[in-house]
């Protein structure tokens, strides 16, 4: 696979209060005009905040707490400090659930109103291990099922909706033959395998690898769920470094409904990458520096990107709300909300129940979680 190595990188840029010249890090990339938006200044908050006890965000994308840890089950309570991980929602016509995982408890379950939570009866295996995000998919005659990038252990896990592990992916070989030769090489000198998310497009699941020094996103085909038989593919791409198509830390990755493009956040780079289905870069969607954007999560027209840190430090780590890809609001959990683990906001999805907005974020180091209600008055 050619990169356009050498060239200046497409660029998306969004309004975010910030000036063309102080905004980038890398000489590579050249900044379009920007429209200046200010944003609201923080609100002072308790330590933790109730319900309904604080507002986050702007105009329309206003949010305030509505569920806290303690709305998980008990099991998962109890280690939630270990959160590492991220949400993935079952968007089929008349489901609507949010899975996710928690090492020490397993797989949980929200359901669609986002009322209840239950846990699920995980295989020993996955469950004593971190998942470090979350995919649903189908097959296709609409079967879904989970997969896990597993980090610490070096696996990639599929489940059913039940939990029932059906299928591990392990590291691969120097068996396994891939089209660029430096990932061959990798594995061949028993490199690390440090799975961080997956997507999936028609029969390709997409692993990005950005723990490791490797930092490609590799691909496996799959052959057949029954028997279940899921095998490395050669396409790779990427690979640590600041070239174009290149990475610092290639951490979550998803694919836009409706298309076969694959948005991959860059972590350390403050950006999310664009590639095709084939692995070929097209442009790059910049976000405040220093924000370290973990992943980025669509639903009607709307984008929402939790961050592990944020451009100031003192407030926590925010979550992005885009329109397309200008930002229009940024909620601030541990300044605005009192949530006073949200130092490190890990992951974030947007969800939709009752015709309001709900944002499900997880923090990280110390871990926790909660479930944010749009305010509509």
């Amino acid at each position: 696979m050619q990169f356009r190595t050498g060239l200046t990188r497409p660029l998306v840029v969004f309004g975010l209060g910030l000036s063309a010249a102080s905004a980038s890090a890398h000489d590579h990339h050249k900044f379009l005009p920007i429209s200046i938006k200010p944003m609201r200044a923080a609100v002072a908050s308790p330590a933790r905040a109730s319900s309904g006890s604080g507002v986050t965000g702007e105009g329309k994308m206003k949010f305030r707490l509505l569920y806290a840890s303690e709305h998980l089950p008990p099991e998962a309570v109890k280690v939630v400090k270990d959160a590492h991980g991220g949400f993935a929602i079952d968007r089929r016509t008349g489901k609507g659930e949010t899975y996710f995982a928690l090492p020490g408890a397993g797989i949980i379950q929200i359901s669609a109103d986002l009322k209840k939570t239950r846990l699920l009866a995980t295989t020993e295996e996955v469950k004593k291990t971190n998942l470090h995000n979350s995919l649903v998919w189908y097959t296709a005659d609409g079967t879904p099922y989970l997969t896990f990038p597993a980090n610490s252990t070096s696996q990639v896990f599929t489940t059913t909706l039940d939990g029932k592990l059906v299928h591990t992916l392990n590291t691969p070989t120097s068996q396994d033959d891939f089209d660029q030769p430096t990932v061959n090489t990798y594995f061949r000198g028993k490199g690390n395998f440090v799975p961080t998310d997956v997507e999936k497009i028609d029969d390709l699941l997409y692993v990005a690898t950005g723990y490791s020094s490797l930092d490609y996103v590799l691909t496996a085909r799959i052959m057949s769920t029954n028997p279940f038989k899921i095998t490395w593919n050669d396409l790779a791409f990427g690979g640590k470094g600041t070239g174009v198509g290149q990475f610092g830390t290639a951490h979550g990755i998803t694919v836009p409904p409706g298309t076969k493009r694959l948005d991959i956040a860059d972590r350390p780079n403050a950006e999310i990458d664009r590639y095709t289905r084939y692995g070929n870069y097209r442009s790059t969607l910049e976000l405040p520096k220093g924000s370290l954007p973990c992943d980025i999560a669509f639903l009607d027209g709307y984008a929402v990107v939790g961050c592990l840190d944020g451009p100031d430090k003192k407030k926590g780590a925010p979550i992005y709300i885009l329109e397309g890809d200008e930002l229009i609001s940024t909620l601030m959990p541990k300044e605005d909300l009192g949530l006073a683990n949200f130092v490190h906001v890990h992951n974030a999805v947007l969800h939709k129940s009752g015709g309001k907005y709900y944002v499900i974020a997880q923090a990280w180091n110390p871990g926790d979680f909660a479930i944010l209600e749009q305010v509509t008055n």
